[in-house]
């Protein structure tokens, strides 16, 4: 969290506090959009106001609140990072719409070939409402060739 050059028309501690309390809402959000689980370290702008760092705390258990997946928040630590874990209750979005990099065999992931697919239908779908044009000339490997021809060849229909 930086507030970069903005110190608000206040004090330093109130603008520390509003970026703070802004923050635990786009946490929380980045939380349930990403289905991030396991211990989560959240390193806030440092406050000294022990009543700041409370209405912090209260601020992010609220914006959790609305979250169906189990989460604990074990407070500020000595460091003056909160502690927290959160429960995934299903695959990550980069599970989902990624495979293992065949070339380093793991280390690291690449596109699936089904998400390479839709990418590319949306990107049509965007072109021809800018610029109004019937014909398309896609360059893809072989691998998205074949599934816009076959499995998603259904998806490509709609799009014509």
């Amino acid at each position: 969290i930086n507030t970069g050059a903005f110190v608000g028309h206040r004090n330093l501690d109130e603008t520390i506090f509003n970026t703070n309390i802004e923050a635990t809402q786009a946490i929380a959000r980045q939380l349930r959009m990403r289905n991030l689980g396991g211990i989560i370290i959240i390193d806030f702008i440092d406050m000294s106001n022990e009543e700041h760092r409370r209405r912090v705390l209260h601020s992010l258990e609220q914006a959790l609140s609305k979250d169906r997946v189990k989460t604990s928040i074990n407070g500020f630590s000595q460091l003056g990072l909160v502690e927290m874990t959160r429960k995934r209750t299903r695959e990550s979005i980069e599970h989902v719409l990624c495979n293992d990099c065949p070339t380093c065999h793991g280390r690291g992931t690449v596109k699936s070939v089904e998400t390479v697919c839709y990418e590319i239908l949306r990107e049509i779908v965007r072109v021809h409402h800018a610029y109004d044009t019937d014909r398309f000339l896609v360059y893809a490997s072989p691998a998205v060739g074949e599934a816009l021809k076959s499995e998603e060849s259904h998806a490509l229909a709609e799009v014509e």
